[in-house]
């Protein structure tokens, strides 16, 4: 049987960016970031505001590659507590079964705005009136709709998106904001993502919720020669701020006159990072925060 490295550290939100992508980089493409108590911004009565404190989890297969892996992670780690001190690099070894559960343990059916519901393909549920369900089984690719940037991004989508839009889903992780477009009502998403994980895992997300006929999934980023300029009235990026600032142009250069494009996935002390960059090409419309967490609307 399989065996899996739990790799975990417990740190401040403004570092949760950096280290998630250290972990997605060198783990095997999950992450799973856990705030204490569970805080939710919408159940939160006496107004403590977000967590102080974060801890951030990746898992690595034993094999071969794991200590070359853990060290890249270890190295990662010290140099971010030259900044930041952290409670350092904590780790447990998991069989395929424990590994399985440790990550499902953190996705739950959960509602979003007033009709999109994210519901794991494990559990049973019978939607709804008009709710539009979106079944995620994220594998080892980001995204759940759990976390603030995600959660933002499908309250955007649900907000703006149009039937018959032609949408770009910038980075799309485990797939679910192309099938959120899909069954929102887009005539066509195009669904980019750098990571071979994340493309086999949205692929069969695609296919479980029957929107692969609607979705053409490709590999690579922008510019992308399979997406033509002025072609898409709506571009959601949720991926890093400074992903978000190195593609602004080619966004800009993707999107229909008036196109939008909803960016996230950006902290907030790297907002002005990513304000300029897209300024330089488009107009800021709106700014929400959530926490530690940005996403923009711009308008081309």
């Amino acid at each position: 049987m399989a065996k899996w490295l739990e790799l975990s550290i417990r740190t401040t939100p403004e570092y949760v960016e950096p280290l998630s992508e250290l972990f997605r980089r060198y783990g095997e493409g999950s992450v799973v970031v856990e705030e204490e108590g569970d805080w939710d911004p919408d159940n939160d009565p006496a107004n403590l505001g977000p967590p102080t404190s974060v801890i951030v989890k990746t898992y690595i297969p034993v094999d071969a590659t794991t200590a070359n892996r853990r060290g890249m992670i270890d190295v990662g780690v010290r140099l971010v507590s030259l900044l930041q001190p952290t409670g350092g690099l904590q780790e447990r070894i998991l069989d395929e079964g424990e590994w399985e559960a440790a990550w499902k343990a953190h996705f739950t059916l959960l509602r979003i705005g007033k009709r999109l519901v994210i519901k794991p393909t494990w559990q049973e549920y019978a939607p709804v009136a008009a709710e539009v369900v979106v079944e995620l089984d994220p594998g080892m690719a980001f995204g759940t709709g759990h976390h603030p940037t995600t959660r933002m991004c499908l309250e955007e989508l649900e907000q703006r998106l149009k039937p018959g839009m032609r949408v770009l889903d910038l980075g799309t992780g485990s797939g679910i904001l192309a099938i959120a477009a899909a069954k929102l009502g887009a005539a066509t998403v195009f669904a980019l993502d750098v990571d071979p994980s994340a493309i086999k895992a949205a692929g069969d997300n695609f296919r479980h919720n029957r929107v692969a006929r609607k979705v053409r999934l490709l590999p690579g980023t922008l510019p992308n020669p399979n997406v033509l300029q002025g072609s898409m009235d709506l571009v959601v990026a949720n991926i890093t701020a400074r992903a978000i600032a190195e593609a602004a142009k080619s966004i800009a250069e993707a999107l229909v006159p008036g196109g939008l494009v909803i960016a996230s996935g950006i902290i907030s002390e790297r907002q002005v990072e990513a304000e300029t960059a897209l300024q330089g090409v488009m107009l800021i419309r709106e700014r929400r925060t959530d926490g530690d967490w940005v996403t923009l609307v711009a308008e081309r």
